[in-house]
């Protein structure tokens, strides 16, 4: 049952649809609009940090991903000639153990389809493209390309690196481009022939790296992504493809493991790494925004899709007993302050692209639980 003010989150990502899930675990009324006409299983692995496990376990996901992804050992760090272990960060049961939560790797179809599972399909519209919006004393408008518009109480802005929610509370501003371009795909296990490869490794190159892993338990996908440079591409559209031929070259004299992988791969996708410098402000009012609308980074510690995670259950927990609009306010105003440290901290450590190069300290990242960290006055 939900009752008290209403909410519209732009963007069924990630970050919306847990916003959506843990704001029906406190009664509050939602509703998700994205601009898709469809999702769908798009060849991309992702890494469930035990952080972002604290928040599937609370939505009630742990059994079905425990079913769906795969349970590594680690997340071993090795040179890229040689094979040479650099730092090998264990997970397993050591590190859920340790954390609270296991650590794991999924396929993203996989992850979306199960945060899709927690909202009702009536509580999600598709085909709904934001246009603008108008706060006044009353609420909310938001108006869609297609002419329609609704009223709610609050507005939630979790549609991405290039938000429109951003951009028309705050105006429009360039993304970094990193210089550097990913290609990552997923593709059937069986195509290595038999070939023996790691669980979960990160090869480091002198100016690239590759990380290949499994995303389902029984081993029959394998997952990479790359990070190299090329800076006249641009093009951040997950669905860009990529020249087989230009990635095999471009990882020419690497790991056996790394060309037997790139060998096998029948195809794959490239997009343009970009990030931001943290923003000064995300919320006006009754509107605010949450995950990579807000602090959007580059993957080198598969963090981004946790912070996004963590970022709507901390939100949840502040909106819930708010009973008006300048309580949802000044929800979004302590929503700020108690996340806004931890994702800056983020954000510009993945910059750097040296996390678990060598021996790190992880405990700050994966041992955060967002249903009991302390929340800001």
């Amino acid at each position: 049952m939900t009752s008290g003010p209403t909410i519209a989150i732009i963007g069924a990502g990630m970050g919306g649809l847990t916003a959506a899930a843990a704001l029906r675990h406190v009664g509050v009324d939602v509703t998700v609009y994205e601009q898709a006409r469809q999702f769908s299983r798009l060849g991309a692995g992702i890494q469930v940090g035990c952080n972002a496990m604290h928040v599937l376990r609370g939505l009630g996901l742990e059994p079905r991903m425990r079913a769906e992804a795969f349970y590594p050992r680690s997340w071993n760090n090795k040179e890229w000639q040689t094979g040479e272990v650099k730092f090998d960060q264990i997970f397993g049961p050591s590190a859920e153990a340790r954390y609270g939560a296991p650590y794991l790797l999924a396929h993203r179809g996989d992850l979306h389809g199960a945060l899709m599972s927690t909202v009702p399909p009536e509580h999600v519209r598709l085909s709904h493209t934001l246009v603008g919006l108008d706060e006044n004393a009353h609420g909310v408008r938001l108006s869609f390309a297609d002419g329609s518009s609704v009223v709610a109480d609050a507005v939630i802005g979790a549609d991405g690196v290039h938000s429109t929610v951003k951009d028309l509370l705050f105006g429009e501003s360039e993304a970094n481009f990193t210089g550097r371009i990913a290609y990552r795909t997923t593709f059937p296990a069986q195509l290595l022939d038999g070939y023996e490869i790691d669980e979960c490794t990160k090869w480091w190159g002198p100016d690239r790296h590759i990380v290949i892993y499994y995303v389902n338990p029984d081993r029959g996908e394998v997952y990479f992504v790359t990070s190299q440079p090329e800076p006249e591409f641009t093009v951040e559209s997950w669905s860009a493809k990529g020249d087989m031929d230009t990635l095999r070259a471009a990882f020419e004299g690497f790991h056996p493991q790394v060309q037997h992988t790139l060998k096998a791969c029948p195809d794959v996708h490239k997009w343009a790494l970009v990030d931001r410098d943290p923003l000064d402000s995300w919320s006006v009012g009754t509107v605010t925004l949450l995950g990579d609308s807000c602090h959007p980074m580059t993957p080198y510690m598969a963090q981004g899709a946790a912070m996004a995670l963590e970022d709507a259950v901390v939100l949840a927990r502040l909106v819930d007993g708010a009973d008006d609009r300048a309580g949802i306010a000044d929800a979004f105003r302590r929503f700020e302050a108690t996340r806004k440290q931890r994702t800056s901290r983020v954000q510009l450590s993945s910059r750097t692209n040296t996390w678990l190069k060598e021996p790190t300290d992880v405990d700050w990242v994966y041992g955060y639980n967002a249903w009991t960290t302390p929340l800001a006055d």
